[in-house]
């Protein structure tokens, strides 16, 4: 490969800044150790790149996670060889499940070490591989620029995800005089972008002819930025839209046209649509289990349009009829672009929306704070323009079925991985990256305890995040589903010993409140308009179940506790 002279000789850890820099990289979030000790000498002496210093390095993976997922940039972390890098790989799976465009630094141990079991040595290359969009490790220094500039451009093109960059000691020590050219030059990596034309057309020809259209929407919808387009899709030809979790927000919550979320814990209307549809276009979804339920019964009248950027995911779980390889963004002003044809769904939008409103809300008590009511009234307080995030379980389905959500990108959650402990640091990477917003984060009492160390990190970076911790002394999915499945044994899935989770804010400097009155609530969550970092502890029931559910294996029609009016 080409090269060329640098005006002064350089080490490799400078190389990494100037060139994370250069593409436009603005954050890094780490933890340091022995094998990344020059990249760390490089960052104290270098300006124009911020490093948030978390406690844990689970927790800067998250971090940055929470930083691109709001946004769209890449996010970028930096931990230490072997057991740094180890505690990396639950983030790094986390995003390569959700698409989450990362770049991840990785130190290892000097050349000559590599392959002899030196200290703190791990092959994160190989444990890495299926876990990743691609993953390098760096064995001449002159090549950090090329490399660090194909990683970007492949975590953040086509469907995004992490890339992992392994850089031992000595790569980073050693100086040079010239450099690889990183001009990009990956003729075996070329995503298709623009949808096919003629497919598109196939799409709108097929509409006429369909009597229960439904559009399922996707993270990818958000991910490409095409909420607009969707809407004015739907609008044109009347079709309801069903989103994903993480579609959740591409469609605004009170849209007539809005049917909510699909799928185990989605809406009776969603679910209802998904299985009497006759024709189903989705827009940037991967037909997830969770969201099909049962395959054989999944649409199963329904002549199916996949849009994804990833042919992979196109006929891989439900058949598509008209399969179409681009960006969701591009497919949808494509289809606006063409002629309209003409669609008929008036009895359908009426079937539909009898069947949103034909649903009975939760039930309120007198006795216990109830989690869904506490979600509509912090909707209510920010306006429905409050970036939240949640960890994992059942306090994240509140929040998906609870929250009006406005925009893309506005929910920060861990879908395809599930991973407890996702929470607060991927709040903390949200906000940093969102600093005029609000930023919501809904918590159980388990993904608390696994994460909460990153509470450190509020006061030092001026981040008034809003932690609302759901506490039900239990692991509340574990024990709904032992509950309905398992005969009621609730097999080490509650908290006999729990920390005061007051005096723990208070250790970190955080404002902390707990609030047990059901009717005092709506009063006391007005806390939350103050600036500053807080946790909100909130006493619930530890018998309150998520609903609707559908059971694994099911079929979406088969939900369990929906309750209709009289």
């Amino acid at each position: 490969m080409a090269k060329y002279k640098l005006d002064e000789p350089k080490k490799g850890s400078q190389l990494v800044l100037e060139t994370l820099q250069a593409l436009g990289v603005d954050t890094i979030f780490g933890y340091p150790g022995g094998a990344v000790l020059p990249l760390y000498d490089a960052i104290y002496q270098f300006e124009g790149i911020q490093h948030v210093l978390s406690r844990h390095e689970q927790g800067s993976l998250h971090e940055a996670e929470g930083y691109a997922k709001s946004t769209g940039k890449i996010g970028v972390a930096l931990v230490t060889s072997g057991p740094g890098a180890t505690n990396a790989i639950t983030g790094i799976a986390d995003a390569m499940g959700d698409s989450v465009p990362l770049l991840v630094f990785t130190g290892q141990v000097a050349t000559p070490g590599i392959g002899k079991d030196a200290f703190q040595e791990a092959d994160i290359v190989g444990l890495t591989m299926p876990i990743t969009k691609y993953n390098y490790q760096i064995r001449h220094t002159e090549d950090i620029p090329r490399v660090i500039t194909e990683a970007i451009h492949i975590a953040t093109t086509g469907r995004p995800g992490p890339v992992v960059i392994d850089i031992p000691k000595d790569i980073q020590e050693r100086e040079v005089t010239e450099v690889t050219n990183p001009t990009l030059d990956l003729p075996s990596y070329q995503p298709t972008v623009e949808p096919n034309g003629l497919q598109l057309k196939r799409l709108l020809e097929q509409l006429p002819s369909a009597k229960r259209p439904v559009i399922l929407a996707g993270g990818g919808v958000a991910y490409a930025g095409g909420e607009h387009s969707l809407r004015l899709f739907a609008e044109r030809y009347q079709i309801p839209v069903v989103t994903t979790l993480l579609g959740l927000g591409v469609m605004p919550y009170d849209h007539p046209l809005n049917l909510g979320m699909g799928g185990m814990h989605g809406s009776y209307a969603a679910n209802m649509a998904l299985t009497e549809a006759d024709y189903m276009i989705n827009f940037g979804s991967r037909f997830d289990d969770r969201l099909t339920g049962n395959v054989t019964t999944f649409a199963k009248d329904a002549f199916v349009a996949h849009i994804d950027i990833d042919p992979a995911e196109i006929s891989k779980i439900i058949r598509a009829d008209i399969p179409i390889v681009g960006d969701a963004k591009k497919a949808l002003e494509g289809l606006l672009k063409l002629e309209t044809v003409e669609v008929d769904t008036s009895a359908w939008i009426k079937q539909v929306t009898f069947n949103k409103n034909r649903v009975k809300p939760y039930h309120r008590s007198s006795d216990f704070i109830q989690p869904q009511e506490v979600i509509e009234v912090i909707g209510q307080l920010t306006k429905g323009e409050a970036i939240v995030v949640t960890d994992v379980g059942q306090h994240q389905m509140w929040a998906a079925q609870y929250y009006p959500y406005k925009h893309g990108r506005q929910l920060v959650t861990s879908g395809g991985l599930g991973t407890m402990g996702f929470g607060i640091p991927a709040a903390i990477g949200a906000k940093l990256a969102n600093p005029d917003k609000e930023v919501i984060l809904f918590v159980g009492d388990g993904g608390f305890q696994m994460t909460n160390q990153e509470m450190a990190i509020l006061n030092g970076y001026g981040l008034p995040i809003k932690i609302i911790l759901l506490n039900n002394h239990s692991l509340g999915m574990v024990r709904q589903w032992q509950e309905s499945f398992y005969n009621e044994r609730r097999s080490e899935s509650t908290f006999d010993a729990e920390p005061n989770f007051q005096l723990l804010a208070q250790a970190y400097g955080v404002k902390a409140h707990r609030f047990t009155n059901p009717e005092t609530i709506v009063k006391d969550l007005e806390v939350l308009m103050e600036d500053v970092p807080m946790l909100v502890e909130i006493s619930i029931s530890n018998r309150e179940r998520v609903y609707p559910m559908v059971p694994s294996g099911k079929s979406n029609f088969e939900m369990l506790g929906v309750e209709f009016n009289a």
